[in-house]
């Protein structure tokens, strides 16, 4: 799973026994050479996806992370981009391979921003949050976008049922359940409990108007259905 410049085993163990910030401070020298960087396929397939329900000006990465979701918002937005996460770790990852943008040192919980975004990405960080902090979560980003400002992130579909990646899923989570209940600080990482029925009425009782957009460049599912969508969530104008 890992290159050759990737964590070793004792450091990603190290990791996991520290909190959310210090396991991600941690890892920041090596996360670009782990599977839990976003792919380049994906970024690449949320830019397509966006280009034509802009235009944007100003963008706002939110668990910026090393930046990777930077660049997307480079690709759509006219004007300035900021990353805003809570790892100076992974902050100092972005600023490396972002100069140009801005970048901010928060907690996404209590965003430090007045409405001045038109659009706010996310990749892979909704897992750091539990149920009841999601809905805060997208306040803030409803606070920071200008009215008729957009919140888009990818959402995967579901893996079936008792398929492989259900159970690595669902062993993943149970892990980490148990982790957390015998060591502290907590290390908050789930993966089964960000579900698009509870995300979408999350983000409606945040403000959002929410649709669904295929990502087809991702392929589609045995039924049909797309293996990724895109979570378009947009602010009312005025």
């Amino acid at each position: 799973m890992f290159s050759p410049e990737g964590p070793t085993l004792r450091e990603l163990t190290v990791q996991a026994l520290s909190s959310v910030e210090h396991g991600y401070d941690l890892l920041a020298a090596t996360f670009d050479a782990t599977p839990f960087r976003t792919p380049d396929r994906l970024l690449g397939a949320v830019a397509d996806a966006l280009e034509p329900l802009g235009p944007f000006d100003t963008g706002l990465d939110v668990c910026c992370g090393t930046g990777a979701g930077l660049s997307v918002l480079r690709s759509v937005c006219a004007g300035p981009v900021t990353g805003v996460d809570f790892s100076a770790g992974m902050l100092a990852g972005a600023r490396t391979a972002h100069p140009e943008a801005t970048l901010v040192r928060a907690d996404a919980l209590d965003l430090p921003f007045a409405p001045v975004f038109d659009l706010a990405v996310s990749f892979g960080a909704f897992g750091h949050f539990l149920p009841a902090e999601q809905e805060t979560l997208f306040r803030g980003v409803h606070a920071a976008l200008r009215p008729g400002g957009t919140l888009a992130f990818p959402l995967p579909a579901p893996p079936r049922v008792g398929s492989a990646p259900y159970w690595t899923l669902w062993g993943f989570d149970a892990v980490m359940r148990v982790r957390n209940a015998l060591w502290r600080p907590p290390f908050v990482m789930y993966y089964r409990t960000f579900r698009l029925a509870d995300v979408r009425r999350r983000l409606e009782a945040a403000g959002f108007r929410v649709e669904l957009l295929p990502l087809p460049s991702l392929g589609v599912r045995e039924d049909g259905s797309p293996n990724c969508r895109l979570v378009v969530a947009r602010k009312a104008e005025g």
